[in-house]
């Protein structure tokens, strides 16, 4: 199959190319020369009819993705159902679906049916689930199994794998020998190939055999994005050595997966501090050649547990700002619980904010909308200013239960309303371009 990243290379604008374009208000020749260089992908598994193009890289809009799926403790496919159709409801761009308890394919295919986001997984999840009930041990599985497996789930239509591919013994050794981890290991499918290739005494086979797992995703044309298997789970461990021995082979793997005509995405941590988010968004574009940067989070504390939807706000405005591409979002129930259908809504509200405040840093011509929502505000045109808002229903909502006396104003400040005083003062003195 050729990749929309082999068709822009060879100079052809595809439908999916046209649709990016259109919907981020660019040129198609603009898109297509970008998707060519490897700066934006498509996730876009053509075995999967019904689903919407997303376009994620360099100079577009930044994306945001939320992850739902079972666990060994509770698995509820209607939840999950339910959570992915919030998840498309409340603007998420793309979805991960991350089961790891019950009937694995069959909960894959009903979210596929459920949404018409670009869904993706980890396929390490099942490989390891699967062994673990086969063998009763996840350190018995087969990597010819795993194989198999990425394949199964790409016929499909998954659009986007998340795969630990530059996890190696050289990565270990670093973690080994820097003797310390704050925040330990905290991605599951890492945490598990890191026990398999301990307990095996063997190298990870996605690393050995990354060339077959590039070519399995541009079977399909899916993007593979290349999972942060020793992430920092504590702003302590950002940027250590073993993270960063990662990252480095993650960067390289992306210029090569490129070369074998793969559409490539770099995943990032994770925890860092807020005065290093810039840092590291710099070092993964400068390694990949400007690769898509998909961020967990990230999250700039470790103590906001309940809130750390909040948290990781703060830390994907940043991202955002600074040239992250893809958001995943981070719930209130994250550190502590599966999340259910509020913490999702909560989640994508959240960092659909983010992104929003890191775009408007990132692009100052798309202010517009921002200008018109103060004016509208200003001049107390409710009901227009309403609309225009990242949230309306939210808004009305909350202006609806505490109505004001007088319908201009809102009982923040009644007969005290500054936007009403200031109009009655210097009306005069705006002049009409200041006026929609």
């Amino acid at each position: 199959m050729t990749t929309q990243l082999q068709f822009a290379q060879q100079g052809q604008i595809t439908d999916p190319m046209r649709a990016v374009a259109c919907g981020e208000g660019l040129a198609p020749e603009l898109v297509r020369d970008r998707v060519g260089q490897g700066t934006i992908v498509i996730p876009c598994n053509p075995n999967r009819k019904a689903q919407r193009v997303v376009g994620i890289g360099l100079g577009l809009r930044t994306k945001i993705n939320a992850s739902i799926g079972t666990s060994s403790d509770i698995c509820d496919l209607e939840l999950e159902l339910r959570k992915a159709r919030i998840a498309e409801a409340e603007g998420a761009d793309t979805l991960m679906e991350l089961s790891a308890g019950g009937d694995l394919d069959r909960i894959r295919r009903e979210v596929l049916a459920a949404t018409a986001l670009p869904v993706g997984n980890v396929p390490l999840y099942q490989a390891f689930c699967e062994a673990g009930r086969k063998y009763g041990d996840p350190n018995k599985l087969d990597p010819e199994y795993l194989f198999e497996l990425i394949e199964r789930q790409l016929a499909d239509g998954l659009s986007f794998m998340a795969i630990h591919c530059g996890l190696n013994r050289f990565t270990l050794e670093r973690l080994r020998k820097q003797g310390y981890r704050y925040g330990g290991l905290v991605s599951k499918g890492g945490t598990f190939l890191v026990s398999w290739m301990e307990t095996n005494h063997k190298e990870n086979p996605l690393y050995e055999q990354f060339d077959r797992v590039a070519g399995l995703l541009a079977k399909y044309d899916a993007v593979l994005s290349l999972g942060n298997g020793v992430r920092a789970g504590a702003i302590h461990d950002s940027h250590d050595r073993a993270q960063m021995a990662e990252m480095i082979l993650n960067c390289e793997l992306a210029e090569i997966g490129r070369g074998l005509g793969c559409q490539m995405m770099v995943e990032g941590p994770g925890h860092v501090p807020l005065d290093e988010i810039e840092a590291n968004i710099i070092l993964e574009k400068r390694m990949s050649g400007g690769a898509p940067y998909y961020v967990l989070g990230p999250l700039p504390a470790d103590r906001g547990a309940g809130y750390d939807h909040i948290t990781a706000a703060i830390g994907a405005a940043e991202a955002a700002r600074y040239g992250a591409d893809l958001i995943c979002y981070i719930t209130p129930a994250e550190h502590l619980a599966l999340p259910n259908e509020d913490d999702v809504r909560e989640g994508v509200r959240a960092t659909r904010l983010a992104a929003q405040i890191g775009d408007l840093a990132k692009y100052p011509e798309r202010r517009d909308l921002e200008k018109r929502a103060a004016l509208t505000r200003r001049d107390s045109r409710w009901a227009e200013h309403l609309d225009l808002l990242l949230f309306p229903e939210k808004a009305k909502e909350i202006r609806a239960s505490r109505m004001p006396a007088k319908e201009e104003t809102c009982t923040m400040c009644g007969d005290f309303c500054a936007n009403r005083k200031g109009m009655e003062l210097f009306s005069d003195c705006i002049g009409p371009d200041k006026r929609l």
